[in-house]
């Protein structure tokens, strides 16, 4: 993991330009219409596929976002099999992650504000990490403290007062 904290703006910019080139075949082959915006996020490489009021775009987000997620594990396949590297390049459709971002962020305060109204943990249900990731930070940011438990694809998140929490620090995975 430490390589991905030592790649330059440049690397980030070339599995940038390695997934639109990638994603642009697809979407050809597809035959869907759509703008590929790319740039660095967080220290991530980021391509978003735009929809051209064509309303084909959204059918590559899929049910919960399931054919985003699958476009974006072959797209960093597609740029470790170019870069030799393992990527943790950001897929997304039409704003997708934007709206499921703020949809956990709104859990979290949910759970923040009832584990704070009644002092007891709350386990909230099986997430990827991702959503799991989101919810961490969340939950950090209100001060309070959480921790992932269980095996994939069934792992959870509980969030605790701080006074009740664990001793371990949080698992963001």
């Amino acid at each position: 993991m430490a390589q991905d904290d030592d790649r330059t703006i440049d690397q980030l910019n070339d599995e940038a330009d390695i997934a639109a080139d990638y994603l642009e075949g697809l979407l050809d082959i597809a035959d869907y219409d759509g703008d590929i915006e790319m740039g660095i996020r967080n220290g991530r490489p980021m391509v978003q596929i735009v929809a051209d009021d064509n309303t084909d775009i959204k059918r590559l987000i899929g049910r919960n976002g399931e054919v985003v997620d699958a476009l974006q594990q072959l797209t960093r396949l597609a740029v470790q099999q170019k870069t030799g590297e393992r990527s943790k390049l950001i897929v997304d459709v039409d704003g997708y992650l934007k709206r499921k971002r703020q949809r956990l962020h709104d859990i979290a305060l949910d759970a923040v504000d009832e584990v704070r109204d009644t002092g007891e943990p709350v386990d909230l249900k099986p997430m990827n990490s991702f959503e799991r990731k989101v919810i961490h930070d969340v939950v950090r940011e209100e001060g309070l403290k959480s921790r992932s438990h269980g095996e994939e694809p069934h792992r959870y998140v509980t969030i605790y007062l701080r006074a009740n929490a664990d001793t371990e620090d949080e698992d963001e995975a």
